[in-house]
């Protein structure tokens, strides 16, 4: 499981890191069942304070995508988030189209910026 950091981004760190957890869920990298690294280990790999994965597993478990049991470790449970509706999932997505066409993009640039981001996160999927 690679799962990237950045200083500069303006999330905090435990936000990047179960960003990126979807991400690889969504994708079809994590399958359901599939355990994830320890909360000790990837905060080794990253470099970053063990609450802080805690935090991001914390979370993901929160929405239903990883069951973590004292112990044993954390397994991804679901593709999908709980009791989410598709007027919830397009606020997000409402928000970034309204920065973007507010940041003086042009339709055609955020379509191909969309579907770059889009071919991205399917990179390695099904």
């Amino acid at each position: 499981m690679i799962i990237r950091v950045d200083p500069a981004d303006a999330r905090p760190i435990y936000r990047q890191i179960a960003d990126e957890i979807k991400a690889l869920i969504a994708r079809g990298a994590l399958r359901e069942g599939e355990p994830l690294p320890s909360v000790r280990q990837v905060a080794a790999d990253l470099g970053v304070n063990l609450n802080t994965i805690a935090t991001a597993y914390r979370e993901l478990q929160e929405e239903g995508l990883i069951t973590v049991r004292h112990g044993s470790g954390a397994v991804v449970t679901s593709r999908t988030t709980r009791d989410t509706t598709r007027a919830d999932l397009r606020k997000p997505l409402q928000t970034s189209l309204t920065q973007l066409a507010l940041a003086g993009l042009t339709r055609a640039e955020i379509l191909a910026m969309v579907e770059r981001e889009l071919k991205d996160l399917m990179k390695g999927g099904r």
